[in-house]
């Protein structure tokens, strides 16, 4: 038996299933988990769209179901509204897309992918879940408390977050999310430094591992500040401190006693300080998924190995130093401002050289246009999209104009759901052959594919358009400002392309529970891949491998003439002439 099976006992369902050890367990109860939770993230914005496109008119079927607090006569309150808007922005990013992108996808590929047998620190990968699950779990109960959920944005500034209902749950909510995610970036980066399978040196490290643990790297180091923030945002608010409650603050007409000498600035620092990395952790895991993915279907190595994992270091680091460009107009100094301009325009670089190693991969290649293929083209330019708009909300002319526009939703959006989440639906189609040993159905996949990259475009596309035309966001009625009136018909155009993406996303579900018990049996390597994860069983037994692989070469060696096959894995010991 191998060293790395262990020879372990038989456990109950409780231990196997559920308080699993098992990093490949843990990472499938962060792919369902954060499933569920994007849904409910997404029901929250159909809400909030209805409102846009039709204000002041009753809910269809949903607003008989809300209480008369919400949505008296089924038409939803302002209250009600900023609820939706922050707990929508608050469940996508913190609840859906990182536990996704990093818990899910993470936790099950990245072992494999270096040959290690689990995670360094297996209960500690799992109380990363179980820290996970109660924080998400408190996030969305706290609807049902007295004043409702935190309703002062995802972003969450005081003094308005501070002295507005609901927002000590959220604030709870994200020291448990906060905590989860810094006990599992510290076991990625130490599995990755010390459990890789001999012979897997840095330089033979997948992409998509380089993706991850530059991703550690920024949780690990940015997520504390906002921890900090939030512990001090909750003193704020439960023993009347004034961290950021400044003086002779008037709150219903009459000023608070108990603020004073705190500093309003000093949260947006401590936010945008983790949330300009957490961006890049949106974006980092899903462009490893995408080259992988390239890689296989293009049957040819990645162009610029060395240039795409130097870039993704070069934007980790890059990332912490940009966070003020979020802040143009709180009215720092110029001198400030014009470093931070300068810090985003180089930030661009590298991701511009991500996105044309990837665009170069695909010359002279053979491409099969499987599901998981077409959704990785599409990432390259929706991706594009997302960080061109961005440029001039980097700029301090340019965003003086721009600035709380719908223009920064819908460029925020192009990148976090036209380019992570489209990457990782690709991802979920690549990899659930060796989380089940089935595929999905590739007919509806392809459904699943034209519907959601046509709705996601009609949906965002149209905040460019209102953006420029000077319509702010957060508005609970676009029609009340007599300017937006011109632009009114684009928000019933986003309205119904998001009914339309809901429709698209019920071939996906249907096709992913339905094909984990009936889907098309397939081998342990369908793809014909050459990474470490295709050469052991699907699904993966307890160990991960037979016996310790031995890695001979980098992770991309297709079309070798030197071999008879047009793939050549890591770990076969030599090339095989033509027959």
């Amino acid at each position: 038996m191998s060293e790395h099976a262990h020879g372990h006992e038989e456990h109950s369902f409780w231990r196997t299933y559920v308080f699993s050890v098992d990093h490949k367990v843990i990472g499938l109860q962060y792919l369902i988990t954060s499933l569920l939770f994007l849904l409910f993230g997404f029901t929250l914005v159909l809400l909030m769209r209805w409102q846009l496109a039709f204000p002041g008119q009753p809910l269809p079927l949903l607003g008989r179901l809300l209480s008369p607090e919400a949505a008296p006569g089924g038409v939803i309150g302002p209250m009600f509204y900023n609820q939706l808007g922050a707990m929508h922005g608050t469940i996508m990013v913190f609840l859906g897309i990182v536990p996704l992108a990093v818990g899910a996808f993470g936790n099950y590929v990245m072992p494999l992918q270096i040959g290690a047998p689990d995670m360094a620190f297996p209960r500690m990968n799992m109380m990363s879940y179980w820290v996970y699950l109660p924080g998400g779990l408190l996030m969305l109960l706290s609807f049902l408390l007295p004043g409702g959920a935190a309703q002062s944005g995802w972003t969450s500034y005081p003094p308005l977050s501070v002295i507005n209902p609901g927002q000590t749950m959220w604030l709870v909510s994200m020291v448990f999310l906060i905590t989860s995610s810094l006990l599992g970036s510290l076991n990625f980066i130490v599995t990755i430094l010390n459990m890789r399978a001999p012979g897997m040196t840095l330089g033979r490290m997948p992409v998509f591992v380089w993706a991850q643990f530059v991703t550690a790297f920024l949780l690990l180091l940015a997520f504390p500040p906002l921890e900090a923030a939030s512990i001090l945002q909750l003193m704020d608010r439960v023993f009347h401190t004034s961290f950021y409650m400044p003086a002779g603050l008037v709150i219903g007409g009459q000023t608070t006693p108990w603020t004073g000498g705190g500093q309003s600035l000093l949260w947006q620092h401590l936010f945008w300080f983790l949330a300009h990395p957490e961006v890049y952790v949106l974006v980092l895991p899903p462009m490893g998924i995408v080259a992988e993915i390239i890689a296989v279907n293009t049957r040819k190595p990645l162009f610029g190995y060395k240039e795409l994992v130097g870039s993704m270091a070069f934007i980790g680091v890059m990332s912490f130093v940009v966070w003020a460009h979020h802040m143009f107009l709180s009215g720092m100094s110029t001198t400030l401002s014009n470093f931070f301009l300068v810090t985003t325009m180089i930030i661009s670089v590298p991701s511009v050289a991500v996105l044309t190693c990837l665009i170069l991969s695909l010359k002279g290649a053979s491409i099969r246009f499987t599901t998981p293929m077409l959704f990785a083209l599409a990432f390259l330019p929706l991706f594009g999209i997302g960080g061109l708009t961005g440029l001039p909300l980097g700029l301090t002319v340019t965003d003086i104009y721009l600035h709380d526009t719908y223009y920064v939703i819908g460029h925020f959006h192009y990148v976090v759901v036209t380019g992570s989440l489209i990457a990782l639906f690709a991802g979920t189609y690549h990899w659930f052959p060796k989380w089940f040993g089935r595929k999905l159905d590739d007919r509806l996949g392809k459904i699943h594919f034209w519907g959601t990259t046509v709705a996601m475009n009609g949906i965002f596309l149209p905040m460019f358009i209102i953006g420029m035309q000077g319509q702010s966001r957060r508005l609970y009625d676009p029609t009340a400002h007599l300017h937006n009136l011109v632009g009114q018909p684009m928000h019933v155009v986003s309205t119904v392309s998001a009914f339309v993406l809901l429709i698209f996303q019920l071939p996906f579900i249907y096709n992913f529970f339905n094909s984990i018990f009936n889907g098309e049996k397939v081998d342990s390597n369908p793809w014909k891949a050459t990474t470490l994860e295709w050469q052991c069983p699907s699904p993966p037994p307890h160990g991960n491998f037979a016996s310790v692989p031995r890695v001979h070469r980098g992770p991309y060696e297709y079309s070798d003439p030197a071999h008879k096959d047009d793939w050549l894995p890591q770990d076969a010991e030599k090339a095989v002439a033509p027959v």
